[in-house]
């Protein structure tokens, strides 16, 4: 389904986005340090997005019987608030 490619899409963005943050502290600067920590909540976001994408996978319907399409999606927002809202802490 399209809603699928789209996740999926998303997901490639999180893992190009990881790497890029990876390559640039290598080779660049890792200045301010804790800006860089926070960066890689990123991770974070992925296994949030991952999960959304197993719950609404028509394929897995058996194992997330009691969780909806769209209750799926209200938990991957709220999660994400929150991440975003410790990152946003943590940057000072």
């Amino acid at each position: 389904p399209d809603r699928l490619k789209f996740i999926d899409a998303f997901l490639c963005f999180i893992v190009l986005s990881g790497v890029l943050q990876f390559v640039y502290c290598v080779l660049v600067t890792n200045f301010p340090f804790n800006a860089f920590l926070a960066g890689f909540a990123i991770q974070w976001q992925f296994v949030l997005t991952a999960s959304l994408r197993a719950q609404v996978n028509p394929e897995n319907r058996s194992e997330f019987k009691e969780v909806s399409p769209e209750r799926a999606f209200a938990d991957f927002a709220l999660g994400s608030i929150v991440l975003h809202f410790f990152v946003f802490n943590f940057l000072g």
